[in-house]
């Protein structure tokens, strides 16, 4: 059973770098075929995928946001990391990591196996 544990601090200042981690048990992130996402979902809306790191550390962003982010992997720790630069409190949000099976639907949320609880991020101004 694969569990996934987003961390990170729960506030931070508006134009600074919000940094998290995903810390995945039960299974090895560079398993042949698992891509691994970032997706977040700010109060009272809809989920937004915004980036994805694969078995193989290939990368994908949504681009929207590609500027602004990084998605790195520590396969040592079995660990993601996210990064999102110069932000505003419009990144207020929950952040969920979760794992997919299929390259080619990083933004089908219904097809991802596996979850992190979430962890909020609130912005300040």
């Amino acid at each position: 059973q694969v569990q996934m544990q987003e961390a990170g601090p729960g506030l931070v200042n508006s134009s600074q770098t919000l940094s998290l981690t995903c810390t995945v048990s039960g299974g090895s992130i560079t398993t042949n075929y698992c891509y691994w996402s970032w997706i977040r979902q700010p109060p009272g809306k809809g989920l937004e995928w915004m980036g994805a790191i694969a078995y193989s550390a290939g990368t994908y962003y949504s681009p929207s946001l590609k500027s602004r982010t990084s998605i790195s992997r520590d396969t040592s720790k079995n660990q993601l990391t996210l990064q999102l630069r110069s932000v505003t409190p419009e990144d207020t949000a929950v952040y969920y990591c979760a794992r997919g099976r299929e390259v080619g639907k990083l933004t089908y949320y219904a097809g991802m196996d596996y979850w992190g609880k979430g962890t909020l991020v609130t912005v300040s101004s």
